[in-house]
């Protein structure tokens, strides 16, 4: 059966890409009809009631980098959004209270004049690099054959951003770029809490370790917000999923049409065309455009269908790398658990666990192994001590990334989980006697669960690994870098495309330009 109704734009999914999608194409003047498979929108960018009066980020908890033009072009201040703290600080706990802290290009604690000096000196290249990086996020990645007069501009305007460094630095990215982020820390430190929190910044959310390829992108990646102005990491009031809120309000008020409970089930194709989506119940909406939110594997394997697609096409989906490695921890707490060493205002830093960089690449071994790690890495947050309102009044919540927790883990989730939570909440105790007399209550998201409820194919984070043959316009893979497919009309506004994850938003209005750009189909 059909709906009877036909839609200039369907977008698939209501993680924050999707909605910012839908916002911007309905402000072009698009009927846009954005379908969303559970009952809330948000995606990764989410809050829910964990346990009766305690809420929580979902899934992510930092905003690291909501890019400000879209701030600006969605007017997300007046639909809502408000932080109840930005710019926190990192503090790499140590044993005894013997922490370090770690705040813009400042870092003080246990630590020597020699670190210091270099951490600043560390920083400042970091941030140039950061800045070359950041000038290819903000559009649509240049083809690199038969390319248009602006994706040569593009070219260029990155050929410059690189020649802008000078000889020195441009052969000290191009060298750091060529090994990782355990051998870069190694040239530059000495103190190992330091290294262990760097290398954290590298890892979270993939499946890589320190001595893994690919690192040091990801450390840029992480902290190329600071380049845009974004004072993270920041926490918003009501948790992340007021993030996810404030773009909805902003979609609605151009005329976004939301239909939550939809799950889709196919993508249909005539003639290398899409003519329309059909949902779980049979139920047939028209568009000559659809515009997934979902990842890569699952938008082609499920919703379009291998048989649908080139040979090749379809190979390189499939090998598309998508391992997750990371849980989340929750836990309601009855009062406000004390951290050795650390008074309330450092409590509600961004927290890590991670004691040196070799600790870090250990912790990885297990993953390899589809074992989870048995001293892994956690980044903690105390998001009650800025916003009250996401516990009863004196009780409190702890949100915690951890790594290492495979997807496919050998012995599997069911039961893995409770083990694995166990074990996470005794390493927190080792850093903050008496936790365990303060749980209500506690939950364990494994990648495992993040598939189920996400449907985001191996609990990964960021849809498909981040590293430089996946990343730019290899990102997700060759041939597929401008948010187009294969099949007009098709296009990809999730983080499996450029320029990745992370609550930033820019696939979401890069994917969206490019609609409104290509125009009817």
């Amino acid at each position: 059966m059909t709906s009877g109704n036909k839609y200039d734009a369907v977008v698939i999914g209501g993680g924050h890409n999707g909605l910012v999608s839908s916002a911007y194409l309905a402000k072009s003047g698009l009927r846009v009809l954005l379908l969303e498979a559970s009952s809330s929108i948000g995606g990764a960018s989410a809050t829910s009631e964990f346990y009766e009066g305690f809420s929580v980020s979902s899934y992510a908890h930092f905003l690291y980098c909501l890019h400000p033009t879209i701030v600006r072009d969605l007017e997300l201040k007046k639909h809502g959004l408000t932080y109840a703290t930005t710019g926190l600080g990192t503090v790499a706990l140590g044993s005894e209270g013997k922490h370090v802290s770690i705040n813009g290009d400042k870092v003080s604690g246990q630590i020597s004049a020699d670190d210091i000096a270099s951490f600043e000196e560390f920083h400042s290249l970091m941030l140039k690099f950061c800045k070359v990086l950041g000038a290819t996020l903000q559009h649509r990645p240049p083809r690199l054959m038969n390319s248009s007069f602006r994706d040569k501009l593009t070219m260029l305007n990155l050929g410059w951003q690189v020649k802008r460094l000078g000889k020195k630095d441009m052969q000290e990215l191009l060298r750091m770029g060529a090994i990782n982020i355990y051998d870069v820390l190694e040239e530059y430190f000495d103190n190992p809490l330091l290294k262990g929190a760097l290398s954290l910044d590298a890892v979270l959310g993939s499946h890589t370790g320190p001595r893994s390829p690919n690192t040091v992108l990801a450390y840029l990646y992480r902290h190329v917000g600071e380049t845009f102005g974004f004072d993270g990491p920041s926490i918003p009031v009501g948790g992340m999923g007021s993030v996810s809120d404030a773009i909805l309000s902003a979609a609605k008020s151009w005329g976004v049409e939301v239909r939550l409970n939809s799950r889709v089930q196919k993508i249909h194709i005539n003639e290398s065309r899409v003519v329309s989506v059909s949902l779980e119940g049979g139920e047939e909406i028209e568009s000559g455009r659809v515009i997934s939110n979902a990842d890569p594997k699952t938008t082609f394997s499920e919703l379009v269908g291998y048989p649908q697609l080139d040979t090749e096409f379809s190979r390189r989906v499939h090998n598309i790398r998508t391992k997750g490695n990371t849980a989340k921890l929750h836990l309601a707490l009855d009062a406000l658990p004390q951290f050795t060493g650390l008074n309330d205002n450092e409590i509600g830093q961004r927290l890590v666990i991670a004691p040196d960089s070799n600790y870090v690449e250990r912790a990885f071994n297990h993953a390899k192994y589809k074992e989870y790690s048995e001293h892994p890495i956690v980044e903690i947050s105390m998001p009650t001590i800025h916003d009250q309102g996401l516990a009863p009044p004196g009780k409190h919540v702890l949100s915690a990334v951890v790594q290492y927790a495979p997807h496919n883990l050998k012995a599997g989730w069911t039961q893995g989980n409770e083990q694995f939570k166990n074990l996470v909440i005794d390493l927190i105790e080792q850093y903050a006697p008496g936790l365990k007399q303060r749980i209500v209550a506690s939950e364990l998201v494994s990648p495992a669960d993040i598939e189920a409820k996400l449907g985001t194919t191996g609990g990964h984070w960021h849809h498909a690994e981040l590293a430089l043959d996946q990343f730019l316009m290899l990102r997700p893979f060759p041939g597929m870098g401008q948010y187009t497919t294969p099949i007009n009309g098709l296009y990809l506004c999730g983080a499996g495309g450029h320029p990745g994850g992370n609550v930033m938003g820019l696939v979401g209005r890069n994917c969206a330009l490019t609609v409104i750009k290509e125009g009817g189909n």
